[in-house]
């Protein structure tokens, strides 16, 4: 293997370790999120409100949205990636209300 090959590969490495940690963060990060939501779901349920709230979901789809623009990371995305989370969560709080 030539130095620049192995460099590449301690590069590579280093890259995927990275990544391998950002991705653990990502699911406990989800996971904290999700026992937010669920009692949030268990709330909404003893007291009879509805599982979705459409004017709450768009500020946070728009707010989500700046943050990615801060961030560098496509916003379209980031708002895919919320309405997916969003659609989630309402799946929860429905079976509370059940």
């Amino acid at each position: 293997m030539t130095d620049d090959t192995q460099r590449a590969a301690d590069l590579l490495k280093g890259y995927r370790e990275s990544i391998d940690r950002l991705d653990a963060i990502l699911v406990y990060t989800l996971g904290e999120r999700f026992k937010a939501t669920q009692a949030v779901g268990k709330l909404k349920a003893e007291h009879d409100l509805p599982p979705s709230d459409p004017d709450r979901e768009a500020k946070q789809i728009a707010r989500l949205e700046d943050l990615a623009k801060k961030a560098d990371l496509d916003p379209e995305f980031a708002k895919n990636f919320l309405n997916f989370i969003i659609a989630e969560v309402i799946q929860h709080h429905k079976k509370h209300q059940e």
